[in-house]
């Protein structure tokens, strides 16, 4: 028996989750499971529990729990050896300035990421001191409301274009997100950054192949990764950025789009296991 939590891939048993967490009923449905299905916004004790009891769970969220926030990607990246900016993380202010002697440890430009936040809300481009200062200043407020952490990053010059490699299942689909002129650092959709799937295929199929051998290493089978290549050399080697667990999906043809890709991905999913839906 198959069971799904996602509201849109019926399985053989049906379950909503969103909102609540889960319940004694929800436990014996996935005791009951060959197979369990989940969604993009399922909770930690709702996938700690559906891995106790489930042999078989897609998406494979372990290292979304395990390697929580910006910092525990940062602890991921130097624990697969995967090539990233140089890049240093702070537990807090206090612990920054400790450790760095309250200056920059790469010189300006830099890269400042708080530990929380998505499409580039809480990510600072650096240029002096005194914008350091602010920074800190206000990751001491983020602090105070209970977020904190936060890690400082090599500016690493794109030529104003990452790449995004989005993983669903088996298979793999990238493009360039790109902005107009250099100074501009935030590529994604919501700061403005444009969709190519044409450019430098070479190194898009560079890009694939590091995020191929990335997740064979961490059983990562649901996330949009972000890469960055130096516009400085001549054949860069891709510097992975961070794991997007929720991506968008302008890049993939829009949401209708990737709901076709993502069933498909979890039939092929459930067909290796020798069951279906």
């Amino acid at each position: 028996m198959v069971l799904s939590f996602h509201p849109n891939i019926i399985a053989h048993e049906n379950i909503l989750c969103a909102g609540r967490l889960p319940d004694e009923q929800d436990e014996k449905a996935v005791k009951r499971a060959d197979a369990v299905l989940l969604p993009q916004g399922c909770s930690e004790v709702l996938y700690r529990m559906c891995r106790t009891h489930c042999a078989q769970v897609f998406p494979n969220y372990d290292c979304r729990f395990d390697f929580p926030g910006k910092l525990g990607q940062a602890a991921l990246f130097r624990q697969t050896a995967t090539a990233v900016p140089a890049t240093r993380t702070f537990r807090s202010v206090e612990t920054f300035r400790s450790e760095a002697g309250g200056e920059d440890p790469f010189g300006f430009p830099l890269i400042f990421k708080s530990n929380w936040g998505g499409e580039g809300e809480t990510v600072f481009l650096l240029k002096s001191d005194a914008a350091l200062r602010r920074c800190l200043a206000w990751a001491a407020e983020q602090e105070r409301a209970g977020y904190a952490g936060f890690l400082i990053q090599e500016f690493v010059p794109g030529g104003g274009r990452d790449l995004r490699v989005a993983v669903i299942g088996r298979q793999m689909y990238s493009y360039w997100r790109c902005v107009d002129g250099k100074e501009s650092f935030l590529t994604n959709i919501r700061a403005g950054g444009l969709i190519d799937h044409t450019f430098a295929p070479e190194l898009q199929e560079k890009g694939k192949s590091a995020v191929r051998a990335f997740c064979k290493k961490t059983k990562i089978n649901l996330a949009g990764f972000d890469l960055l290549f130096s516009e400085k050399e001549d054949d860069p080697e891709p510097l992975f950025l961070e794991i997007n667990y929720f991506f968008g999906r302008r890049g993939l043809g829009g949401s209708f789009r990737y709901y076709e890709l993502l069933e498909k991905a979890v039939r092929i999913w459930l067909n290796e296991r020798g069951l279906m839906i």
